[in-house]
């Protein structure tokens, strides 16, 4: 052969190979981490509204100016709004501490999307990017955007000067402050963000490609992994190539689901579950807070793109863990049929509860891993279909609520996967806003407030006392009020454990006591017959010992079973657990038709008390099962 043949034929091989993706160099699986830090719900307490230059009330022992909301708002929301910058911070740093370059946001990473805030969070996200050499990956929550296009906003229950609350609305005439109020801000820096502006200054972060991820798509775009180019996903990545319809309406939404593989062998699905259906009058839509059950029907185009990236990761031998918002399977250890029962069927947010097809129709589609937030849990669902396929769902808890901690994926290889559960307890400056709650809290005194919050709050030594401290007056401002049955209130707030093991040996057959006087009147004969049985039935002197908890602390455990499930372990006395077990068994013997509430939430308790395994875990994903660490 010629030299002029040589080289033409080596020339056209060389062009051939130019025309395929490149592949990386192997990276070993059991390098790969992720961090994931969910429901951030981040207020830029160090920023400004920039068209009017308002940085907020200042620090009077810090001399600076703090951008953040009133204590009382606080504590009747089920988040942090100020505190939580500082947890956010501390997790990041833990995580750059760790070595982890991968870090997930399954959204509300935002207070409501608003620029102040957005704006804030990216300046956050490019520091630890740019100097620790962290890569964000992020998808969109319910808080943000909070419609698909904007919307005015604001909030009336911001810091004000001396401890009064201070109205900030991005429009004219939103809020009109009565006799005693400051006077309203008005800045257009408040206002909810839509997805364009949000993705736009988040578009560092995963929305959009970049030249150093390996591959890139969406569920729109038509390239393949073999012919990728930067080139085509930067063309393919605009918003008005990303959109869907709802049924019976024309006007196109945004739809920001990516799939990217940052290093070799691992492929990450951000999912945008978000569905804004149109208002009835057809002025906006309605919020997108429901999740998969309204995604499933609305957007069936992600189950066939989760199917497709699925069945092209095992030809391929990646790895895919998938993220959104909202949980694919029930949070409630099997509980959620009891609790409408006991509170009603929207109580504890109820409507939020994905359905068993969502997880059958992932599972199904070839998804084996879903990591979401949402609802401020630490929990895990496993789900196995009938055609032998297996889901695991983890619920990331948020650094804004109790129980605060961010959760670390480690892919060891191609089977195993292992779930650490990192909590942040210790957080530096969680207190540095409490001279001003002090200002608040004598500002309600002097205006006689009712159901002022407790300013025990603010000798909180640590931020794992802060939020616990946070879901003791949450339950005790908002949910017990609104969310509990009267009756079984009452009595859980009347009696101490004691009285609760006593009352639940009552004879079945004293139908006609006055439960009410349960626990005030001793000599009541039925009581006394109880009283008995309870000491024959423990068969020691620990009886007594039941006396150190009451129905209130009951609930409030209760709560933090829900909220943090394992991680509760270590905030309730091992003691109480063992006496908890100890009524819960008593109460399920005895059918009396008055303690029937006591024994259904006793019931409810007692399931939340033994989910699956949410703290440090594997997850086989070959068999299909979860071994507890």
């Amino acid at each position: 052969m010629s030299f002029d043949v040589k080289a033409l034929l080596l020339g056209f091989l060389f062009l051939l190979s130019c025309q395929r993706k490149p592949v990386p160099a192997k990276v070993p699986k059991d390098t790969i981490r992720i961090a994931f830090l969910s429901d951030v719900h981040l207020t830029d307490v160090r920023g400004a509204l920039q068209d009017i230059g308002y940085k907020g009330v200042e620090n009077p022992t810090k001399g600076n100016k703090a951008f953040i909301r009133t204590m009382e708002a606080q504590l009747h929301s089920t988040r942090l709004f100020n505190e939580n910058y500082f947890a956010f911070l501390t997790a990041l740093d833990d995580v750059v501490k760790k070595g982890i370059k991968l870090v997930a946001l399954p959204g509300d990473f935002s207070d409501d999307g608003q620029p102040i805030n957005v704006r804030g969070l990216n300046k956050i996200l490019n520091a630890y990017s740019e100097k620790h050499g962290i890569s964000f990956f992020i998808t969109t929550g319910n808080h943000d955007p909070t419609g698909p296009f904007g919307e005015p906003g604001g909030k009336k229950d911001f810091m004000g000067a001396r401890g009064q609350r201070q109205a900030i609305m991005s429009q004219e005439g939103m809020y009109t402050s009565k006799p005693g109020e400051l006077p309203v801000i008005v800045s257009n820096d408040i206002r909810e963000m839509g997805y364009k502006e949000i993705v736009d200054e988040l578009s560092l972060h995963g929305f959009y490609p970049r030249k150093n991820y390996i591959y890139w798509e969406t569920p729109y775009t038509e390239y393949t992994y073999d012919d990728y180019t930067f080139e085509q996903a930067r063309a393919a990545a605009s918003l008005d190539k990303r959109t869907y319809r709802i049924a019976g309406h024309s006007k196109p939404l945004p739809d920001v689901s990516y799939m990217v593989e940052p290093i070799t062998g691992l492929w990450l699905v951000a999912l945008d579950a978000n569905v804004y259906l149109p208002k009835e009058n057809g002025e906006g839509y309605h919020g997108a807070s429901i999740g998969y059950n309204q995604t499933i029907e609305h957007k069936k185009h992600l189950i066939d793109w989760v199917a497709n990236i699925c069945s092209k990761a095992d030809e391929l031998g990646k790895t895919v863990i998938a993220f959104s918002h909202y949980p694919m399977i029930g949070f409630n250890d099997g509980t959620s049929e009891k609790m409408k029962q006991l509170f009603g069927e929207r109580a504890f947010q109820a409507h939020r509860i994905p359905k068993d097809t969502v997880a059958q129709i992932f599972a199904d589609a070839g998804l084996k891993i879903h990591v979401g937030g949402h609802m401020h849990l630490n929990d895990t669902g496993i789900k196995k279909t009938p055609k032998g396929n297996t889901l695991v769902n983890i619920q990331v808890p948020s650094p804004a609520a109790y129980k605060p901690a961010y959760k670390i994926l480690e892919i060891a290889d191609e089977s195993t996967v292992t779930v650490k559960t990192v909590t942040l307890d210790s957080v530096p400056g969680f207190d540095e806003f409490f001279p001003l709650y002090k200002w608040e809290h004598d500002f309600l005194l002097k205006q006689n407030r009712a159901d002022i919050w407790n300013e025990e709050v603010l000798t909180s030594k640590d931020y794992r006392a802060f939020t616990n401290f946070h879901l003791e007056e949450l339950v005790r401002l908002r949910f017990l009020p609104s969310d509990w049955p009267p009756s079984l209130k009452e009595l859980l707030l009347r009696l101490d454990g004691r009285q609760l093991y006593i009352l639940s040996h009552l004879n079945t057959k004293d139908t006609g006591i006055d439960i009410t006087k349960i626990g005030t009147d001793d000599e009541l004969p039925e009581w006394k017959q109880a009283l008995n049985m309870a000491r024959n039935t423990l068969k020691d002197d620990s009886l007594d010992a039941f006396s150190k908890w009451t129905g209130q602390d009951m609930i409030a455990d209760f709560y933090r079973f829900r909220s943090a499930d394992e991680l509760a372990l270590a905030d309730i006395p091992s003691e109480r657990i063992a006496q908890y077990r100890t009524l819960i068994a008593s109460l399920k013997k005895n059918t009396h038709p008055l303690l029937s509430e006591l024994r259904l939430f006793a019931d409810i308790l007692g399931l939340q008390m033994q989910g699956e395994p949410s703290n440090n875990f594997t997850i086989d994903l070959k068999k299909g099962a979860l071994v507890p660490n």
